[in-house]
């Protein structure tokens, strides 16, 4: 049988101990890296079937790998790996792109279960260019002036932009404070439109 590579992303050493082991014996060809933005060279310039990226890590968080890794390559199955205090977010990664998530701790049984159905699963081709430019700019212009949305935006995510039509890369794109992509897009913002995008590129990872 004709070997799976997957690409393991987690800043724990002994979870990358642990599912690369389990993997190998499932006969999967493995690389694994403790860095988020290792991880997303790694799955551009490389060939994989699948990646596992854990959500929180300190230099390059999950929701980035996610949407860097989907806008390169929007069918490669990615599967979140979550400790309980950020299912949440995991399950809003879903909507966003991600395969499936994975709960720490978790057995072999089910790490092996849900890497199957990550891979049977059919992959939606997603438009990754922007859109809906007028939508972004209202979002980025409301973030500006507008102390609880910004509020509901640190604590709710994508969630918070369920009102705006939206696609999946552009609320990851505006959740992750994407500036470089989005004047790639639009054109160059205003100070005040780039005000939330700084305050989220200087706020904590989730």
């Amino acid at each position: 049988m004709e070997k799976k590579r997957a690409l393991v992303i987690d800043d724990e050493q002994i979870v990358l101990d642990s599912v690369g082991k389990i993997l190998a014996d499932e006969n999967y060809d493995i690389d694994v890296t403790l860095k988020g933005g290792e991880g997303i060279y790694w799955a551009i310039k490389k060939e994989y079937d699948i990646v596992l990226s854990d959500i929180m890590m300190p230099d390059v968080g999950g929701m980035h790998v996610l949407r860097d890794i989907k806008r390169n390559k929007p069918t490669l199955p990615v599967v979140m790996i979550t400790g309980y205090a950020s299912v949440q977010s995991a399950v809003k990664a879903m909507k966003l792109g991600a395969t499936d998530y994975l709960e720490k701790p978790f057995t072999p049984e089910k790490l092996v279960d849900t890497m199957n159905s990550a891979l049977a699963a059919p992959q939606e081709h997603v438009e990754q260019g922007l859109i809906h430019k007028d939508e972004v700019i209202k979002v980025l212009e409301r973030a500006a002036s507008d102390s609880g949305f910004v509020r509901n935006l640190l604590e709710l995510g994508s969630d918070a932009l369920d009102e705006y039509d939206l696609t999946g890369p552009e609320k990851l794109a505006l959740i992750t404070g994407d500036i470089e992509w989005i004047e790639q897009e639009i054109g160059p913002l205003t100070p005040n439109q780039k005000k939330w995008l700084e305050h989220r590129l200087g706020a904590e990872i989730w």
